[in-house]
C-alpha cells in the first residue's frame, strides 16, 4: 500500500528525479510516468522544472506534507499490524556510532529489556554521516550519534555531554602540559577518523575556530585505532574524554584550554515519520537515562 505514496514522498525529499528513483531502484522513466499521472490527476504541476533538476511549488508543498504524514502512519500501522500478528519479539531498528558500541548502547539496551525483555534490537553501526542518512531513509527507525546533525530532516534529542581531549605521544613535547591551546597544534600531524564521522567533523570544526590546517598523518574508522596509533608516534589526536580514560601504553590525554572541549550526544528520529510503538518506547526510555 505505501508503494502509491512512498516515491512520491522520495522525490519531494530529494527535488531530482536520477536520485530519487536510485533511492527507490526504479528507473527513471517510470517514475517520471508516476509524477506525470499524479499532476494529470490533480490537475496541476507540482514541481517547477529547472533542468533536470525540480523544484516543489506551493502546490507541491502542500500535497508533499500531506503525502508524508500519510506514509508515517501508514509505516506505522503496518509496524503495529506486524506486532499483533507476529506474536514474536517486537523489533527496533537503531544505528549508532562505533564508538558507543562498548557503553551507551549496551546500557540502553539493558535498560530495555529490564522493562521489556521481548523486544529486540537490530544493530547498524558506521559514520555521524552514515547513521543520519539511514534515519532519514527509514532504513533505522533511531540513531545515536554526535554532533548534532546540521539537517533538518531528523529530530534530536541531546542525551548528554562528553569531554574531548587532546591525545600525544607519552614523550612528545606538550605531554608534560596541564592543558594546551589548539592554536599550539598548527605544526603537529594529525591522526583522525575519516570524513562523515562526529570526531572528524569536530576536528575540522576546531581547527577552522583557530585559524589552523591540520596535517592528516592517517585516518581511521576505529577511535581505538587513532588511539593506538597516537601511542605508537604517528600524531596527535581528538578523542572523547570519557572513554579513554583508560588509554593504551604510550599516549596520555591533555584538557584543551580555551575553547568548549566536548561533543553532545544525542538521539535522532525522521522528522515528519511516525515512529513504531516499541521505537517511542526505546526513545521515551534514553530520556529518562540521560
Amino acid at each position: 500500500m505505501r508503494e502509491h505514496l512512498r516515491w512520491f514522498v522520495v522525490l519531494a525529499e530529494e527535488e531530482n528525479v536520477s536520485a530519487a528513483a536510485d533511492r527507490l531502484h526504479m528507473s527513471q522513466p517510470t517514475l517520471s510516468r508516476q509524477l506525470a499521472r499524479l499532476e494529470k490527476h490533480l490537475e496541476t504541476r507540482l514541481f517547477d522544472r529547472h533542468g533536470r533538476r525540480l523544484a516543489l511549488n506551493a502546490a507541491g508543498r502542500v500535497f508533499a506534507g500531506y503525502a508524508g504524514r500519510a506514509d508515517a502512519e501508514l509505516a506505522a500501522g503496518e509496524q503495529e499490524v506486524r506486532d499483533l500478528t507476529t506474536g514474536g519479539p517486537r523489533v527496533v531498528r537503531l544505528g549508532f556510532l562505533h564508538s558507543f558500541g562498548t557503553w551507551l548502547v549496551p546500557d540502553l539496551i539493558e535498560a530495555t529489556h529490564d522493562q521489556d525483555p521481548s523486544l529486540r534490537f537490530e544493530l547498524v553501526q558506521g559514520s555521524s554521516e552514515a547513521v543520519t542518512e539511514h534515519v532519514v531513509t527509514g532504513a533505522v527507525e533511531l540513531g545515536i550519534v554526535s554532533p548534532k546533525p546540521t539537517t533538518a530532516r531528523v529530530a534530536w534529542r541531546r542525551l548528554l555531554r562528553q569531554s574531548v581531549v587532546l591525545a600525544v605521544p607519552a614523550h612528545h613535547r606538550l605531554s608534560g602540559r596541564r592543558s594546551v591551546r589548539p592554536s599550539e597544534l598548527a605544526d603537529e600531524a594529525f591522526v583522525t577518523m575519516q570524513a562523515g564521522f562526529g570526531m572528524r567533523q569536530i576536528l575540522d570544526e576546531l581547527a577552522a575556530a583557530s585559524g589552523i590546517t591540520p596535517h592528516i598523518a592517517a585516518e581511521c574508522q576505529e577511535l581505538s585505532t587513532v588511539a593506538g596509533l597516537v601511542a605508537a608516534r604517528i600524531g596527535v589526536a581528538l578523542l572523547p574524554g570519557e572513554v579513554h580514560q583508560h588509554h593504551p601504553p604510550g599516549m596520555v590525554t591533555l584538557p584543551l584550554a580555551g575553547v568548549d572541549s566536548g561533543r553532545d550526544v544525542g538521539l535522532i528520529w525522521a522528522r515528519g515519520r511516525t515512529l513504531s510503538t516499541p521505537a517511542i518506547s526505546v526513545r521515551d526510555l534514553a530520556r529518562q537515562m540521560s
